[in-house]
């Protein structure tokens, strides 16, 4: 039925009907953004974690905090789950929650901010002291038709708040954020000056206020190493994506005055993210959950684990494709796991109203087209299952990295039907089942 309205009303009528609604929402909880700070964090990949950390570097500063975010809601000293499904909730909810936080005395909120937000008019009447820029990936292609309009949906909140830019030098996309003009704007990068070859000439490039860049840099077996502006940070954190989120968070610090070493006091007390990238079970072996949901994020985390676990020692259940969209990622996330993984365990996720057969057959065909050993790659649509097959198979120098749920609460099915889901718990009970007790 959506599909039919929306073939016989014009797009420009919805574009009218999104704008009024947003318009009405702020007049109805009168323009609350006015009254607090708003950082808005947009891209593809890292948003959830980067404002996880500032969060923790505002409250570390004195300030209440309040977020919005795929993980969690969260307002001062009270926090619960986002349970919506929805990374970006409607006008109204964000506006009633931006009224709500002034209320509580909160001097900052942080707004995850995605492309069909954006399209959708979501953060209209919402003012934004600052926008930071992750980076890009494709995504969400089918939705907007191409990369290009992907990348035009992200660059419109950039285009709408000209205070404070903060943006990912070291991202191919950078150049398109770096061209709009802004108050202040701030660079972060992991390269050497002399490595930054691709904006050489850019005209926004002379414009940066400072670039936030990591004079050293060093994944260790405990985390992570970054030394910047003469302060070293000694982390708990994995990866050279989170090494990202990172000098994203810095940078906002810098931004709003705050010194490093506040900001290194309050990072380096984190043990880990919600559901990215988080280790559950250590012993025997180790399970791992995580968010990755593109053929690039799914690329990163398995390098991560390869770079401080056996060749051998990756068990990966994979199910990173929801129905209904982005198909073309589908083969292209088989690809990667056959690259990286020893065993394959193809199981099902958010499947809406497609059948969860042809999306693992789809990735499937990536799998079977990197030669992978056919002993190794397991078929198990029930995802309880898949997990129970997954404890064991898994030996004592195995790690168990299960992607596309991280802490999501549900798992959406055909007409519009959702049941719990809570991965991490799912995992604990089926592997209290296998292990011996004491």
């Amino acid at each position: 039925m959506r599909k039919t309205i929306k073939t016989i009303i014009p797009a420009s009528i919805f574009k009218i009907y999104h704008f009024l609604l947003a318009l009405t929402g702020a007049l109805i909880y009168c323009f609350p953004s006015r009254q607090i700070k708003v950082i808005a964090v947009t891209g593809t990949k890292g948003k959830s974690t980067s404002i996880e950390l500032i969060a923790r570097i505002l409250e570390a500063a004195g300030y209440q905090v309040a977020v919005i975010s795929s993980i969690k809601f969260k307002m001062a000293d009270r926090e619960w789950p986002n349970v919506l499904k929805m990374t970006m909730p409607g006008r109204f909810t964000i506006q009633r929650f931006l009224r709500q936080a002034v209320k509580k005395g909160c001097q900052y909120c942080i707004l995850e901010t995605t492309s069909e937000g954006i399209v959708q008019y979501r953060h209209k009447f919402i003012n934004c002291d600052v926008v930071a820029f992750t980076n890009l990936e494709p995504e969400h292609i089918e939705r907007h038709g191409s990369f290009d309009n992907y990348r035009r949906a992200k660059l419109k909140i950039f285009q709408e708040n000209k205070t404070t830019h903060i943006i990912n030098l070291d991202d191919q996309s950078s150049r398109y954020f770096l061209a709009v003009p802004a108050q202040t704007k701030i660079g972060f990068s992991l390269l050497p000056d002399e490595k930054q070859k691709t904006l050489r000439g850019e005209p926004g490039l002379s414009s940066l206020k400072q670039i936030v860049r990591a004079q050293e840099y060093q994944e260790t077996n405990n985390g992570l190493h970054l030394r910047v502006a003469d302060t070293d940070f000694n982390l708990k954190l994995r990866g050279r994506f989170n090494a990202y989120n990172v000098l994203l968070a810095l940078s906002l610090a810098l931004s709003q005055d705050i010194d490093l070493t506040i900001a290194q006091s309050a990072l380096e007390k984190i043990e880990s993210i919600d559901g990215r990238l988080e280790m559950i079970i250590e012993k025997p072996f180790k399970v791992v959950v995580d968010y990755a949901h593109t053929p690039g994020s799914l690329k990163q985390v398995y390098q991560t684990l390869r770079e401080n676990y056996p060749e051998d020692s990756l068990v990966c259940l994979l199910g990173s494709c929801g129905g209904g969209r982005d198909k073309w990622k589908r083969p292209a996330m088989g690809g990667v796991a056959a690259q990286h993984c020893h065993w394959i365990i193809l199981t099902n996720e958010d499947p809406y109203d497609e059948d969860p057969g042809q999306i693992i057959a789809d990735i499937k065909q990536g799998i079977q087209k990197s030669n992978f050993p056919d002993d190794c790659l397991k078929v198990i649509v029930d995802r309880r299952q898949a997990i129970r097959t997954a404890l064991s198979i898994a030996q004592e120098n195995n790690i168990i990295i299960a992607t596309g749920k991280g802490s999501e609460p549900w798992m959406c099915l055909a007409g519009g039907k959702k049941i719990p889901w809570q991965e991490k718990e799912i995992f604990w009970s089926e592997f209290k089942k296998i292990s011996p007790k004491d």
